[in-house]
């Protein structure tokens, strides 16, 4: 299955719990799209949420961000990884 890259701007100062919380959001019901959120990480200084998944496409791991009320800035395929 292809993996993805979603960056999350302007979430300056999320706290672990924060990102913690909204990771079990996304597992909650990314079985729905067929996407598998791996990790999540976080930059509280200036804001950026990385997250890899692995989806059927960049449109199913957005749909499962939007239903959650966070949706990506950007979503990046990543076709290869060593």
């Amino acid at each position: 299955m292809p993996k993805f890259m979603d960056v999350h701007h302007n979430m300056k100062g999320i706290t672990r719990e924060q990102l913690l919380q909204a990771h079990q959001d996304d597992l909650a019901i990314e079985g729905e799209e067929g996407v598998h959120f791996e990790s999540a990480w976080a930059d509280p200084d200036s804001g950026v949420v990385y997250c890899l998944s692995e989806a059927p496409s960049a449109e199913a791991v957005q749909r499962i961000h939007e239903r959650t009320g966070h949706r990506a800035d950007e979503v990046h395929a990543v076709p290869l990884q060593v």
